[in-house]
C-alpha cells in the first residue's frame, strides 16, 4: 500500500503548517529527507536551513539530499538515501527544472518505490505541481507534462496569491472533467493510503471541475503506479 502523499501550496515550514507534525508522526520516524532540487539556482541551502529549523521544532532532523542537476539524478549513488527514507519532501521554486532533473531517472524511480512501500511523500509548491500529470506551467497557466505520480488531476499552488489571469486561462484550457485544485499557501491536500483525501493547514483548498467549484469527491482515488 502506498504511503501518505501531501501536496502543499507553498510558504512551507512555518506557522500554520501543522500538518507536518502529523505527517512526521505518520512516517514513524524522526528524520525528513529534503530534496531542494527545484531551487537549484535559487540558493537551495536557504530552503534546507528553513526546513531544518522547522523540523527541529517538531522534534525531527532534516537530512538534505542535494540532487540539484540531471547527473545527480542519474547517479545510482543517490538512490540509497531515498530507499532508506520514511519521509521525503520535494521543495519548490522551479517545477520545470525539477521535472527535467527527475524525469526517467533512478532517483525518481527510487522516490516512487519509497512511496509505494509506505513512505510519506510531500511536495511543496513546485514539488506539488510536478507530482501530477498534467502539470500547470506557472509561467502562464497552461498545462504541460508532469511526472505523473498522480494522473487526471493538476494543482495550482500559492492559490491565494495566484494571478487571476493565469487561473482563468488554466480553467479555460483544462480538459473536460479534469479536477484542478487550488491550494493556498501554508495549506495541504493530503491523499491517504486508502485513496481518500483531506485538507489541512491555515488556508483553503478549492477543487474546480469544468469551471465550477466542486469538492474532494471529484479527485481520483488511484495513482499512475
Amino acid at each position: 500500500m502506498p504511503g501518505t502523499l501531501a501536496l502543499v501550496g507553498g510558504a512551507e515550514w512555518r506557522d500554520g503548517c501543522d500538518f507536518d507534525r502529523d505527517l512526521l508522526a505518520t512516517s514513524g520516524g524522526d528524520e525528513v529527507l529534503v530534496l531542494p532540487t527545484g531551487a537549484a539556482y535559487e540558493h537551495p541551502e536557504h530552503l534546507v536551513e528553513w526546513a531544518t529549523r522547522w523540523f527541529e521544532e517538531l522534534g525531527a532532523r532534516v537530512r538534505p539530499h542535494r540532487v540539484l542537476a540531471r547527473p545527480h539524478a542519474l547517479d545510482e549513488a543517490n538512490v540509497g538515501p531515498i530507499a532508506d527514507a520514511s519521509f521525503i519532501y520535494l521543495a519548490g521554486t522551479s517545477p520545470m527544472h525539477l521535472r527535467s532533473v527527475l524525469k526517467d531517472s533512478p532517483v525518481w524511480d527510487a522516490i516512487v518505490a519509497a512511496w509505494l512501500r509506505g513512505a510519506v511523500l510531500a511536495g511543496t509548491s513546485a514539488g506539488a505541481m510536478v507530482l501530477c500529470d498534467p502539470m500547470v506551467d506557472p509561467r502562464g497557466g497552461a498545462l504541460t507534462l508532469g511526472l505523473g505520480l498522480l494522473t487526471q488531476v493538476a494543482v495550482i499552488p500559492h492559490h491565494d496569491t495566484w494571478s487571476d489571469d493565469k487561473e482563468k486561462r488554466t480553467l479555460k484550457i483544462a480538459p473536460a472533467g479534469l479536477p484542478l485544485v487550488g491550494i493556498d499557501e501554508r495549506s495541504a491536500l493530503i491523499r491517504h493510503p486508502d485513496g481518500s483525501w483531506s485538507t489541512a493547514g491555515a488556508g483553503n483548498v478549492t477543487v474546480y471541475v469544468d469551471h465550477e467549484v466542486s469538492d474532494l469527491s471529484a479527485l481520483p482515488t488511484g495513482s499512475a503506479f
